[in-house]
């Protein structure tokens, strides 16, 4: 298993572990992790998409979320029952749906009791955004 990073508690490995007996419903994969940032990639395929052939809302919303949820956690560990409290999307351009998303997560607070963050996803090898989020967290007291 690969160590955490200095500015982390948990490593890729673990949170992919965790999130696959913890919430084995999740979408995306874990790419990178450093302090208060986290990046996944999603590899689109039919069951994200709609009608109009572009990625949908939902699967962009979703992978923004567990994008940030994987933020957290590489900070403060594992916490099952931290959730989300609010959640915003600016849907910015057309993504490409014959491309990955990628959703990089930004912590810009972590308190003992919220997180608020913001992410960014992108379509694979572009560099504008497709789309910027910004939500908060609910941690619950240990």
């Amino acid at each position: 298993m690969n160590a955490p990073l200095p500015d982390t508690v948990m490593t890729t490995d673990e949170i992919t572990l965790f999130l696959e007996q913890e919430f084995p419903q999740h979408i995306g994969h874990v790419v990178r992790l450093g302090k208060n940032t986290a990046d996944m990639r999603l590899d689109v395929s039919d069951d994200h998409l709609r009608p109009g052939g572009t990625v949908s809302g939902p699967t962009m919303m979703a992978l923004a979320d567990v994008c940030l949820y994987v933020a957290i956690l590489a900070q403060i560990g594992p916490v099952a029952l931290a959730v989300t409290t609010s959640l915003n999307i600016n849907f910015l351009r057309k993504p490409v749906p014959e491309k990955a998303i990628l959703a990089q997560a930004r912590l810009l607070k972590l308190g003992k009791r919220l997180a608020v963050g913001e992410i960014s996803i992108f379509s694979e090898g572009e560099e504008e955004p497709v789309a910027h989020v910004t939500a908060t967290y609910s941690i619950p007291p240990r």
